[in-house]
């Protein structure tokens, strides 16, 4: 791909980079044929920085890595679309994205959330209730999704929208727990309801 863009003068084209599962945009960085080509080999993003003037590896530092997924060019192909599955924030400032603190949006939430039940698998069971469940095992996570069900069930027929709202939070909570004992990243569902709204 590389050698059929349009490079600036600079040998430089802005790349935006979106989050596969949800579609979001994390960042906007730059990169040269160099990066390019580094992300082609190892699979994870690699930029150009114009400040430092040097070739970086996103989250070589931060740990914050991303796998790419994919990489388009638009129609003048002097543009970069990177899909790719974030291993934690995309922000230096610890936000998801570079545009400000997204914490109110579903998407936002949901990452949060992955994020603070991930750091609590092989904590001491006493200090939460996540790292108590987790240690139970997949059974008894697995239980909890059950009563969860039922009770968003008995929720959507006979109480308040509140109690509903309360219900199926409890539920998408031991959902995720579920997934991350399996070591299953939301994106990989969220992924799936996208094929799926495609196929409609």
């Amino acid at each position: 791909m590389p050698g059929s863009l349009a490079f600036d003068a600079a040998g430089l084209l802005p790349v935006v980079v979106q989050e596969a599962g949800s579609g979001d945009v994390l960042m906007v960085a730059w990169a040269n044929r160099e990066a390019l080509e580094r992300t082609a080999e190892t699979g994870l993003a690699h930029f150009w920085s114009r400040s430092r003037g040097a070739l970086w590896r996103k989250g070589e530092t931060s740990g914050h890595q991303m796998s790419v997924r994919e990489m388009r060019a638009d129609c003048d192909r002097d543009a970069l679309l990177m899909v790719v599955d974030p291993a934690g924030p995309a922000c230096h400032t610890g936000s998801r994205t570079c545009f400000g603190d997204d914490s109110a949006t579903a998407a936002g939430i949901l990452a949060e959330l992955e994020r603070v039940i991930a750091s609590r698998s092989g904590a001491d069971p006493a200090s939460s209730y996540t790292a108590r469940l987790l240690a139970r095992g997949p059974d008894q996570v697995l239980k909890k999704i059950g009563e969860e069900a039922t009770e968003v069930v008995l929720a959507a027929k006979s109480e308040s929208d509140e109690r509903l709202a309360e219900e199926v939070a409890d539920l998408l909570y031991h959902l995720m727990v579920a997934l991350a004992q399996r070591k299953v990243p939301l994106t990989r569902a969220l992924e799936v309801l996208r094929e799926r709204r495609r196929a409609r």
